[in-house]
């Protein structure tokens, strides 16, 4: 269960402003990767990103957490903590899925 509900999620709209609908990341190879952007939101001071791969399945995603410098320069890494990426991938999931 998660620690969090839909009234904590924010949507946003940063990422799409500035990059469309397509992102590109460097993978641990430092090669280009291509991502599609599906959604973006804000949990308390806490900004995500939920990528997609071209031709991944729907519902196959991946959640990163964005940042911003002080100059405005957009950073997009990985969730390090195992605890927060579960609590916020359920509450995507809550807040997209259509309930049966």
């Amino acid at each position: 269960m998660t620690n969090y509900s839909r009234e904590d999620l924010r949507w946003t709209s940063d990422l799409k402003e500035a990059f469309d609908n397509d992102v590109e990341l460097q993978d641990e190879q430092g090669h280009a990767v291509r991502m599609e952007l599906e959604a973006e939101f804000q949990v308390g001071k806490q900004r995500y990103v939920v990528l997609r791969r071209p031709g991944a399945a729907e519902g196959e995603h991946e959640i990163y957490h964005v940042t911003s410098s002080i100059d405005g320069e957009i950073s997009i890494t990985t969730i390090e903590d195992d605890d927060e990426w579960e609590d916020i991938s359920e509450l995507y999931d809550e807040c997209t899925l259509p309930e049966l």
